[in-house]
């Protein structure tokens, strides 16, 4: 088996300063650290990882538990993670929690027992007892995307708040009165926040939110579809539905075909968390969108500087409205600008 003697033989130079090379270590001359990598390629070596961590107390890898990985919001964040922690050096092991704190629970606790450098969680709901041990730890803690009220760890989000209200000002400008919510699980701060912003809104333009206009989903696309059937079978049915994310908008389509309804002809729909094929449906869906792929590098790099012995503060990245035509927008395809009628 090629050793690092064997790597330091054949690049001329002593084993303290492959290991440094190796190592990454800034004393190490660009050219003699080119040497070593040379030379390690050229004999097949590969260092050895465990060996190594005992010695750094390091491993080189972050843990990642996000809430469903089936979502393409978090399919995207985790990329997005992936990608900047390996340019950083990082490996990443990822956990799907399934919107489950008992799930998320045992992947912090499996992450942790594997030493992993820092951790990344985006929380169920709070209750997870080993995310909370986590949190005050001594292994670094960053939450994206939702975090967990009055945990002392930087949080990565975006301001869906200010993103809805533009929402809810942009329907009624478009005179809709009658507006619905599919909320999230109002466990998660994501839930609730969406809730009362949209709410908030509302009651800014002097308009109601009746309790039958709000369907209480689980971030499901099954969800989505129930909640929208009790407002299709409602004797004054909404102008509009907000399904807060994009699996329940989903499910809202489905429930609006299966009643031979059309969108934005017989009622509207709007949603959080923009999905590429919102753009090419037919007609394209309102939605609000979240800088997905900047969360998770702000969030990786955070995680970085505390890994690193550094610090690392709360970041809150705009989310912003994109304006379609599933709430009966004007279509610029029609020679008059009025909404489209198909």
């Amino acid at each position: 088996m090629v050793g690092i003697k064997d790597v330091a033989e054949a690049a001329g130079l002593s084993v303290a300063t492959v290991s440094r090379a190796l190592n990454g270590n800034p004393s190490v001359s660009d050219a003699a650290r080119e040497r070593v990598l040379a030379a390690a390629d050229a004999l097949g070596y590969r260092p050895n990882v465990v060996a190594r961590s005992l010695r750094t107390h390091r491993t080189g890898t972050i843990g990642l538990v996000i809430s469903d990985v089936l979502n393409p919001y978090f399919t995207e964040l985790a990329r997005s993670v992936e990608e900047e922690a390996r340019a950083l050096g990082y490996s990443v092991i990822i956990g799907n929690a399934d919107e489950r704190a008992d799930l998320e629970d045992h992947h912090v606790r499996n992450l942790l027992e594997r030493r992993i450098d820092g951790l990344l969680v985006s929380p169920a709901d709070g209750h997870s007892p080993r995310t909370l041990e986590a949190a005050s730890g001594p292994t670094p803690v960053v939450f994206v995307d939702r975090w967990i009220p009055g945990v002392d760890v930087p949080v990565v989000r975006s301001d869906g708040r200010g993103a809805i209200r533009d929402l809810v000002d942009h329907l009624c400008s478009l005179g809709h009165r009658r507006l619905a919510i599919i909320t999230g699980p109002t466990a998660t701060t994501t839930g609730r926040e969406r809730v009362d912003a949209f709410r908030e809104t509302l009651a800014a333009h002097g308009i109601p939110l009746p309790e039958s206009y709000i369907g209480r989903g689980d971030f499901q696309v099954e969800s989505g579809r129930l909640a929208t059937e009790r407002f299709l079978d409602l004797p004054e049915r909404p102008d509009v539905v907000f399904a807060t994310d994009n699996l329940m908008a989903l499910g809202a389509l489905d429930a609006i075909g299966e009643r031979g309804l059309r969108v934005p002809h017989d009622i509207g729909l709007a949603a959080f968390d923009d999905i590429p094929w919102f753009s090419h449906t037919d007609p394209p869906i309102t939605t609000i969108s979240q800088p997905t792929a900047e969360l998770g590098r702000v969030a990786v790099r955070a995680l970085a500087d505390l890994v690193e012995g550094g610090t690392a503060s709360s970041t809150v990245l705009p989310a912003h409205l994109v304006v379609r035509r599933s709430c009966g927008e004007p279509d610029p395809r029609t020679p008059s600008g009025g909404a489209a009628r198909e």
